[in-house]
């Protein structure tokens, strides 16, 4: 009896174990709850450094900071910013913009675009409360020994300020 339970199992686990696999494929390539299409890019420009913000009434304040002080390689990426499963901008080599939340949890995420290297991304999540302001950083990273990543960090609010004081303000928009 016990034999033909396990031969039943064995069976069971043989027979759905396919239907798993491709499940997983499909979800490997899928992104993160933050991210947005995998096929979108984004045309970027940096300027000048931009004064700070202040929060809409209601709203919360988000920052997304991309920091290439490790990337020991160029061209250095462009990095795309998702927030709740929509791309919201990208910069492009040390640059920063911020845009407006409402309150409440918040998925974010951090791809690059267009480099001929594997794909990097990074996800984090956070609870924005109205009139807050927040930093994230992506941490962009590529040694000589081809070691590459992205971090995505909250950061404190005096680091985030030091750092958009030091870094450019990037605008962006889709490509067609």
């Amino acid at each position: 009896m016990i034999k033909a339970r396990f031969l039943v199992l064995l069976f069971a686990v043989f027979l759905f174990t396919p239907s798993l696999f491709a499940q997983d494929n499909a979800a490997g390539s899928a992104a993160a709850p933050g991210c947005g299409a995998p096929d979108t890019t984004f045309e970027v420009k940096t300027g000048k450094s931009h004064p700070p913000a202040q929060p809409e009434t209601g709203k919360a304040l988000l920052y997304f900071i991309q920091d290439d002080s490790d990337f020991a390689t160029r061209p250095r990426p462009t990095t795309r910013m998702g927030i709740d499963g929509k791309w919201v901008g990208a910069t492009h080599s040390s640059s920063y913009f911020y845009f407006s939340v409402d309150p409440g949890v918040h998925h974010v995420c951090a791809s690059w675009q267009g480099m001929e290297i594997d794909q990097v991304t990074a996800a984090a999540h956070f609870t924005a409360e109205a009139r807050g302001v927040y930093y994230f950083e992506a941490k962009n990273t590529y040694s000589a020994s081809g070691s590459k990543g992205i971090r995505l960090n909250p950061l404190d609010s005096d680091e985030g300020q030091l750092l958009v004081s030091q870094f450019s303000f990037s605008t962006s928009h889709p490509k067609k």
